[in-house]
């Protein structure tokens, strides 16, 4: 049940809040502050342009997203498009760009450009991928499947701060018809870059997707969304719920253990997954944006028609929101930042 605000004494001070913002828990209120904003920043009917990754960047004021699978009417072919948006520009302007990574999904800002999580194709194995942020974008492949075997279908990925890359692979991709039969499980990964070792960190899932550091570093959040199956069909007595490991070391090795379940998503599924500073949980789902307490409470939603897949915080609350054919943009507090830029 949402939280009526003026049971709460708080109503004459927020009665700017527009009706988007759904709150659960008075907590909430930090985070949107008295007047937070909800709008669309770019629509575009032609492709399902903002999907995933969402990935800003703070030295050019730019955003990165991926799009949805879509047919391509110039080689009727299943595609992925990556676009770049000029937040500077007024109006906001966008252009896809070219990029080699075989159907791009989730990404993170990394060194200077952006960690992508690359699919792969029928006949392009995935992986991940760096990319650079400036023209002609091109792309380095970082590891393509795990000592012979190909990954099934790279979903989402995140970097710690000792360098180590952590991704989620579900098997979406052969579901989808755009990848061979899966050679690996349902799996999450752990990649150092400077040894070359590829781990399997933790496994059990239907569909692991999102992934997500707390600020500290000390917890570790995988969603599963086996809810969608991938070929278009749900099945509601599957996961469709946020896991939470603890990081661990091992003789001098990082393992993931306490596993729990931190919260579950009541629509849709949570997809993309990011934390603030304070380690309060954001996901992108069914009905839009949740919002949970570092303990798993339901703080709030920001509601959006026909949900989000993603998401990333800019600078001073600024939140840019992926929802297929729109690219909405939140404006919360001033305080809240995100844990992945500190902005």
């Amino acid at each position: 049940m949402a939280l009526n605000l003026s049971t709460t004494g708080l109503q004459a001070n927020y009665s700017q809040i527009p009706s988007a913002f759904e709150f659960y828990d008075s907590r909430f209120l930090n985070i949107t502050g008295p007047a937070p904003k909800l709008e669309v920043l770019l629509e575009n009917n032609d492709f399902p342009f903002a999907h995933e990754a969402s990935v800003f960047i703070p030295s050019t004021d730019e955003l990165f997203m991926t799009s949805n699978i879509f047919t391509d009417p110039a080689t009727n072919q299943s595609t992925i498009k990556i676009s770049k948006v000029s937040l500077s520009a007024n109006p906001v302007t966008s252009e896809v760009i070219n990029s080699t990574i075989p159907l791009a999904n989730g990404g993170v800002n990394h060194g200077n450009g952006i960690l992508f999580c690359g699919q792969g194709t029928l006949n392009e194995s995935g992986g991940l991928f760096q990319m650079s942020i400036e023209s002609p974008y091109e792309s380095e492949q970082l590891v393509s499947g795990f000592y012979g075997r190909e990954f099934n279908s790279l979903n989402d990925v995140v970097v710690h701060s000792d360098g180590s890359m952590w991704f989620t692979d579900p098997i979406y991709g052969s579901k989808q018809g755009i990848r061979p039969s899966p050679q690996l499980p349902n799996q999450v990964y752990r990649y150092d870059p400077v040894t070359g070792n590829v781990r399997v960190v933790a496994d059990g899932f239907g569909r692991p997707n999102g992934i997500s550091f707390s600020p500290d570093e000390k917890t570790l959040y995988i969603t599963d969304t086996a809810y969608t199956a991938g070929d278009g069909t749900t099945d509601p007595t599957k996961p469709s719920t946020i896991y939470a490991f603890d990081l661990t070391t091992s003789h001098g090795e990082t393992f993931l253990t306490n596993r729990r379940v931190f919260a579950m998503a009541d629509t849709g599924v949570p997809d993309g997954i990011k934390t603030d500073m304070n380690g309060n949980v954001y996901a992108g789902c069914g009905d839009g944006i949740n919002v949970w307490s570092p303990g798993g409470v339901l703080l709030g939603k920001i509601l959006i028609k026909n949900g989000a897949a993603n998401f990333s915080f800019g600078r001073n609350g600024q939140m840019f929101i992926m929802n297929e054919n729109k690219l909405w943009t939140a404006q919360l507090s001033s305080l809240v930042k995100g844990a992945l830029l500190k902005i």
